[in-house]
């Protein structure tokens, strides 16, 4: 388990941002708006949601993605929990994560439960409606622990050219062992890189329109 928690100072007073990483946790623009493009849209949810559907994480961060498929998966009325496991090297604390939530009144009633289990356990095994997981430490050596296959992934770590290390290819292989056949990626980069190893890893690739002055995005969908 990491003993190392996240290095932020804030922007404006309401965007962490990694001091480690020298990148912001969410989109300087809207991060929840990108969240729902990149990341939702770009892995066709709600509209692939399902009994015991499974979503992984490559960077829990806030929590903002979580919060956001948290809010769209009730409001698809499943009664089934979904399933939501991350990986986080370097956690915030409770309260840098309460504050970083302040940003999107939306989501405040998701929010407030999130960061209350997080406080008593950041690994979050169950919380309502959702059965989350926070796995801590280096996902290079912690995916490749797991015995599951995910229908989507969120690959979410700061951007490539900054934190190298969680999109490596042999991580993108891991990702790719650890998703069903027809199970999808997405992320913000589209980074030549990230896009082979995701190709070699089994996915067909593809560079699509991304959020705001971002004019790319990568998905993917595992053959």
């Amino acid at each position: 388990m990491s003993n190392q928690s996240a290095e932020l100072i804030w922007r404006d007073g309401t965007i962490p941002v990694s001091t480690r990483f020298d990148d912001p946790y969410f989109s300087l623009e809207n991060g929840l708006n990108e969240t729902r493009h990149v990341f939702l849209d770009g892995n066709d949810l709600p509209a692939r949601f399902a009994e015991g559907f499974h979503i992984a994480e490559l960077g829990f961060g806030s929590g903002l993605n979580l919060l956001a498929a948290w809010q769209t998966w009730e409001a698809a009325g499943i009664d089934t929990p979904l399933r939501f496991t991350s990986f986080e090297a370097f956690p915030m604390s409770a309260t840098e994560m309460c504050r970083a939530h302040e940003a999107f009144p939306e989501l405040a009633p998701f929010a407030a439960r999130l960061s209350a289990a997080w406080e008593e356990d950041p690994t979050l095994v169950t919380l309502d409606g959702i059965e989350a997981r926070v796995i801590l430490g280096d996902a290079r050596e912690t995916l490749a622990q797991q015995d599951w296959q995910a229908d989507a992934w969120f690959l979410d770590g700061f951007s490539p050219a900054k934190n190298p290390e969680l999109w490596d290819a042999d991580l993108m292989q891991s990702v790719g062992d650890h998703t069903k056949t027809g199970g999808t990626c997405a992320t913000y980069t589209a980074a030549g890189f990230v896009r082979r190893g995701l190709e070699d890893a089994g996915f067909a690739v593809e560079r699509i329109p991304g959020f705001g002055r971002k004019r790319h995005m990568t998905v993917g969908v595992k053959g």
